[in-house]
């Protein structure tokens, strides 16, 4: 199955209206990136064990590990979990600078140093999400 499949079968399962806020999300992140890489992880580590929510990514960067080695992950990622939904925007420094430059503008969310987390996505502002999404593509791209 290709990972577009994959991607496509994981937005499907989900439960109205999260199936149709997830598809809008795909389809902007999609638009705002498309020619990058899409990756979908089912949540399993190695042995079967689930260690995470399912997450689909878009774009491709580099995890830095304190020993030297580095790991391709992607830039940004989508993911539905039992409250709503999670953007995690990757590759951000300052672990401070999505809270403080966007927690007061996004609308009902909840903002850490690399994720939104929301319940629905009528609740936020979609506009102030392209940008924290924008602001992300040029920081990588520097």
């Amino acid at each position: 199955m290709t990972v577009e499949n994959q991607i496509q079968e994981y937005i499907s399962n989900q439960k109205k209206p999260k199936q149709i806020d997830l598809q809008k999300l795909h389809q902007l992140i999609s638009e705002i990136m498309p020619d990058s890489r899409l990756w979908f992880f089912d949540g399993k580590n190695e042995e079967g064990k689930i260690v995470s929510n399912p997450n689909i990514g878009y774009g491709l960067h580099a995890i830095k590990y304190k020993d030297g080695t580095d790991k391709d992950f992607y830039q940004i990622g989508l993911s539905a979990n039992t409250s709503g939904i999670s953007i995690y925007i990757m590759g951000i420094e300052d672990k401070k600078y999505l809270q403080e430059t966007f927690a007061d503008k996004i609308g009902k969310a909840t903002v850490t140093g690399y994720c939104i987390k929301f319940k629905k996505l009528n609740e936020i502002n979609i506009d102030v999400l392209e940008s924290v999404m924008q602001c992300s593509i040029k920081n990588k791209n520097r």
